[in-house]
């Protein structure tokens, strides 16, 4: 009898050992290399990093990033505090403030379609990969004013996040280069594609004869010599299907002698650079202000009067801008504002705005 029931309690412990074992969190956590499947609609195939595959796990660990406060010295800013979902991944303030409450430099660029970028990144292309400025904003002291390896031992006080960093690359180490990869992959993944122009170039909606106006004037290229034909040329820097040009241009913001931000000269070293910035995309323009590197204009009408009345000369401002620089300008009606308005307005994706793809995983 004494023997039936040791072995009786023998087989509840085993049981019980089994039961808990089945239970333990850590026997789902699995490398997992199933790819992300991109959605972008009717843009052009991207051209995405061969050495960083986007898959679901690592695009998840480089969401959960782009949310984590305690990537900052203080525990009270994420990448997301400057590049908000409802404001189109930008930042309404003209600088952003920083853990210190320090300004930035310059305005906050929108963080989307960034798959479609073939130039480098920031204003002036100081980081040549994605996963190099992904880790930038963590170490400057107006930013988030942390360090790497605070940030990694932060980090790894958490075993969700060591779990995550298994699923993503199939062990537990956290370190900077997996940090920027999953940053990367996540902000690779952050895709505007479903505007009301998009929807127009499908069949699937009509523009206003207003908007429809906006569009021709938009495309059509500057002429000053056939006044009635003449276009705004805005597609001249942002044309394409993400409506920019890959290129690093001076828009005769400053004069020469008022040029104090030289821009992508400071990481070229050529002077010929002088005053020249990254083209962004206009998609979600009208939800994204300010405008310009400095955001020193804060409506749409602002950056529309700028090109065709405001624009100052120097040496490096584009050719096709001298050309309507010295001729006195675009000669905009104020019909014509308003219809390049209301177009720009169509590149506004509301979708976007509430993507729960793209939204804090916390």
């Amino acid at each position: 009898m004494k023997n039936i029931k040791i072995i009786y309690l023998f087989a509840i412990a085993i049981s019980v050992f089994i039961a808990c074992r089945g239970e333990d969190p850590a026997a789902d956590i699995k490398y997992d290399e199933t790819p992300y499947h991109l959605k972008y609609g009717q843009l052009p195939i991207p051209d995405l990093p061969l050495d960083n595959t986007l898959t679901n796990e690592g695009v998840q660990l480089g969401r959960m990033l782009f949310y984590e406060k305690k990537l900052s010295k203080d525990g009270s800013q994420a990448c997301a505090s400057c590049h908000r979902q409802n404001d189109g991944f930008s930042d309404t303030m003209q600088f952003s403030l920083g853990v210190e409450l320090l300004e930035g430099k310059r305005q906050a660029m929108p963080v989307f379609n960034l798959a479609w970028h073939s130039n480098e990144f920031f204003w002036d292309g100081r980081a040549t990969l994605l996963r190099e400025q992904s880790l930038k904003p963590i170490q400057d002291p107006l930013e988030m004013n942390e360090t790497l390896e605070n940030v990694i031992a932060k980090l790894n006080d958490s075993q969700d996040y060591k779990d995550q960093f298994f699923r993503a690359f199939g062990s537990e180490e956290i370190n900077a280069e997996k940090m920027s990869l999953a940053m990367e992959q996540f902000m690779l993944s952050i895709v505007s594609y479903q505007s009301k122009y998009d929807q127009f170039l499908e069949g699937q909606a009509t523009l206003t004869e207003s908007e429809d106006r906006g569009r021709l004037l938009f495309e059509q290229e500057y002429n000053p010599f056939f006044p009635e034909v003449s276009g705004a040329d805005c597609a001249h820097c942002h044309g394409g299907a993400n409506f920019e040009n890959d290129q690093f241009m001076n828009n005769g913001l400053d004069s020469e002698a008022m040029i104090t931000d030289i821009g992508r000269e400071e990481v070229t070293g050529d002077i010929s650079d002088k005053g020249k910035f990254k083209v962004p995309s206009l998609r979600n323009v009208a939800i994204t202000p300010p405008y310009m590197h400095d955001g020193r204009f804060e409506t749409l009408e602002e950056v529309i009067d700028h090109y065709d009345i405001h624009m100052k000369e120097s040496a490096t401002l584009d050719p096709a801008l001298v050309q309507v620089f010295d001729n006195g300008g675009l000669n905009l009606s104020a019909e014509d504002k308003i219809d390049l308005v209301n177009f720009l307005k169509t590149l506004t994706d509301y979708s976007l705005m509430d993507n729960a793809e793209y939204s804090s995983p916390f």
